[in-house]
């Protein structure tokens, strides 16, 4: 017996789900296994360490029989969650992914790097918005109201939490990603020389117009 779609808490038993989604969503929304060499490193950057954490701000889209096909992932306090991914996270991975040494000469050293810096999530313009997240559907889920339902649990948590807005980044040339986080109220924050990013933040408030 299967039931409708519904966005619930991220389960243990969720991770593999939660890996294979991010890969497949994580070259400017699209599949990034033909663009790198270990497409692995995506997760171990941009989903897994939220959920090992900060499990509470982690949910998933459940598509009725128990497989999540969409998460959002994010941490309340960025500087903290900064300071928690090198002391605590970091040295988890990093046997796995070392350090380039030197600059980058491939797309997989280039995220590499990254993983290593994670003092960059830090954005002095977007101290007003202390959270920050990461959101990702499976293409065939998107369009469908899902990411609203997975933002709307991500953001009411924060405002249980009293965490007064959040901000993300994303690739600049992902248009359809910019299409939908205006649509749910979120704004550029401007940032000097953001390179290939765009910065945008939202308050905790008026969720019920969310």
């Amino acid at each position: 017996m299967t039931s409708s779609p519904a966005v619930r808490p991220y389960r243990p038993e969720d991770r593999e789900a939660l890996e294979d989604i991010c890969v497949r969503t994580a070259h400017n929304g699209g599949d990034s296994r033909p663009f790198y060499a270990d497409p692995g490193i995506f997760p171990v950057i941009f989903a897994v360490p939220y959920v090992h954490l900060e499990p509470g701000l982690a949910f998933v889209l459940d598509d009725g029989r128990g497989q999540a096909v969409g998460y959002i992932v994010g941490a309340a306090d960025t500087p903290r969650f900064a300071e928690d991914f090198r002391t605590k996270w970091l040295p988890l991975v990093a046997d796995r992914y070392p350090e380039p040494s030197g600059a980058p000469g491939t797309p997989d050293e280039s995220m590499i790097q990254l993983l290593h810096r994670p003092e960059r999530m830090v954005v002095p313009q977007a101290a007003a918005y202390p959270a920050h997240l990461h959101i990702d559907l499976l293409p065939e889920w998107q369009g469908r109201g899902h990411g609203r339902a997975l933002m709307r649990s991500f953001l009411r948590t924060l405002a249980e939490r009293a965490v007064p807005a959040a901000h993300l980044s994303m690739v600049t040339a992902n248009t359809p990603a910019r299409a939908f986080y205006d649509r749910l109220g979120f704004h550029e924050i401007e940032v000097p020389d953001p390179g290939i990013l765009t910065y945008l933040g939202r308050t905790t408030k008026d969720l019920d117009r969310l």
